[in-house]
C-alpha cells in the first residue's frame, strides 16, 4: 500500500497534517478541550438581571401591603418622582415611553403642535423649573 493523502480508509494510511492531528493526541469520545470551561446551566448577565427584576418584594401602597416585582416598584418610584416635578425622572420616563411604546417614532421628526399644546408644554416646563429652583434653594439653606 502507498501513503497517499487521499488514503483508502485504512488506518495505516492516516496522514498527519493541517487539521489532522496524530490519532493518539486527539480527544477521546466524551472528552472536552476545555474541562474548566463554562459549567452547564450557568447564566449570563442578561438572564441574571431579568430574574432579579422579576423577583417579588413586599410594598406598602395606599396603606395596603402588596407584593410586586422589583421592576414594577422601580417604575412606580420613577413615575411618582416625575409627577412631583423631578425633571430628570420625567425625562427618563418620557424616553422610556417613546422608546418602548412608540419604536417607529423618529426622534428627528418635527410634530406640528397647536397653540394650546405649546401653552401646556410651556406651563409644564415653567412648573419643573420652579420646582427645581425651590429644591436648589432649600439645599443651599440646609
Amino acid at each position: 500500500m502507498t501513503d497517499t493523502p487521499e488514503g483508502n480508509g485504512s488506518k495505516d494510511n492516516y496522514q498527519v497534517g493541517y487539521g489532522k492531528p496524530p490519532k493518539e493526541s486527539q480527544f477521546k469520545p466524551g472528552q472536552t478541550g476545555n474541562p474548566k470551561g463554562k459549567p452547564p446551566g450557568a447564566k449570563n448577565l442578561k438572564t441574571e438581571l431579568l430574574e432579579e427584576l422579576q423577583e417579588v418584594i413586599p410594598v406598602k401602597e395606599g396603606g395596603v401591603r402588596r407584593k410586586i416585582s422589583k421592576q414594577r416598584a422601580m417604575l412606580k418610584s420613577l413615575t411618582a418622582k416625575a409627577v412631583q416635578g423631578d425633571p430628570r425622572s420625567a425625562s427618563i420616563l418620557i424616553n422610556l415611553v417613546f422608546r418602548l411604546l412608540h419604536p417607529e417614532a423618529d426622534a428627528e421628526t418635527d410634530i406640528d403642535l397647536s397653540a394650546e399644546d405649546l401653552e401646556i408644554l410651556k406651563r409644564f416646563e415653567d412648573r419643573i423649573r420652579k420646582n427645581s429652583k425651590t429644591k436648589e434653594s432649600k439645599n443651599d439653606d440646609g
